[in-house]
């Protein structure tokens, strides 16, 4: 009976169910969920964007999925969730930062066009025959209006609900990565710490990344700029985890987890007393 219920309500984008939930929005979160993973870090002095790339066939470019866009000379975007949507998400931003500039004759700020483009992705959760967009965007900015020159970074949410942020990871194994950005940002980071930091971050969710799998993009005073494909490289490489030499054995008779080292798994002892092997 619950679920007849629930489908009663999980069809429509305008539709509050009675426990005040919009399940097309948390459909829609679930899809950036399953995302290759994408975060973004301020630092004192510029915004850092990161991402996973991931191929479906060992014959597809990396080069060829695009998780970081620039929108505009001084903002920038990373993105999760389905492919297309976000590409049209980019597109409304680019059109928007475009059309200030035209109008008041400056570049937009990256407060000000993440708002507008949330105004949109809101309007999808309130109109009859339309979904959600199944993509949440990071945009990052170095702010020079106003009279203020700061970096900025922001999220935007399928629900259309924009936040600020001091680091932030969208996509797929959200919650490690985001947990490590916890631990280890600081407010005094350089650009090249947050590069680190960012990398860092990416192979706590995935140690066997090589260099065409990630993507760095920096925003800072001189505008938005890609970081060097080989520097990623030699940086995967510095903070990749070392293999350990211990293994983890189980022994079924007793229920217990032990500790050896990999070197006796070939002596003889090691064979006779536990034929299991690792687990």
């Amino acid at each position: 009976m619950q679920r007849n219920d629930q489908q009663a309500y999980d069809r429509g984008t305008s539709l509050f169910s009675p426990d005040g939930r919009i399940y097309q929005v948390e459909y829609a979160r679930e899809a950036v969920n399953r995302g290759a993973p994408s975060l973004g870090i301020r630092t004192s002095e510029s915004v850092i964007l990161a991402a996973r790339r991931q191929t479906s066939s060992s014959l597809m470019e990396a080069e060829s999925i695009e998780k970081l866009h620039k929108l505009d000379e001084f903002i920038g975007a990373a993105s999760a969730g389905h492919v297309a949507d976000a590409r049209k998400l980019i597109d409304e931003a680019r059109t928007a930062a475009q059309r200030n500039r035209l109008r008041y004759g400056e570049p937009i700020g990256a407060e000000t066009l993440t708002r507008t483009l949330s105004d949109e992705i809101q309007e999808t959760t309130q109109i009859g025959g339309t979904r959600p967009f199944g993509a949440a965007l990071l945009i990052g900015g170095y702010d020079n209006t106003n009279g203020n020159s700061e970096p900025r970074l922001f999220e935007t949410d399928p629900s259309g609900a924009p936040q600020e942020w001091k680091a932030i990871a969208i996509g797929n194994n959200r919650e490690s990565i985001q947990e490590f950005l916890e631990d280890e940002w600081g407010t005094e980071l350089t650009t090249e710490d947050g590069v680190d930091l960012a990398i860092q971050a990416l192979l706590e969710a995935d140690e066997e990344i090589e260099r065409d799998g990630v993507t760095v993009g920096i925003v800072d005073a001189d505008g938005y700029t890609d970081y060097p494909a080989d520097n990623i490289g030699e940086k995967i490489e510095t903070f990749r985890p070392a293999e350990s030499d211990e293994w983890i054995v189980y022994d079924r008779s007793t229920a217990r987890k032990f500790s050896v080292w990999k070197t006796m798994r070939t002596c003889e002892h090691f064979r006779e007393h536990w034929p299991l092997g690792p687990v």
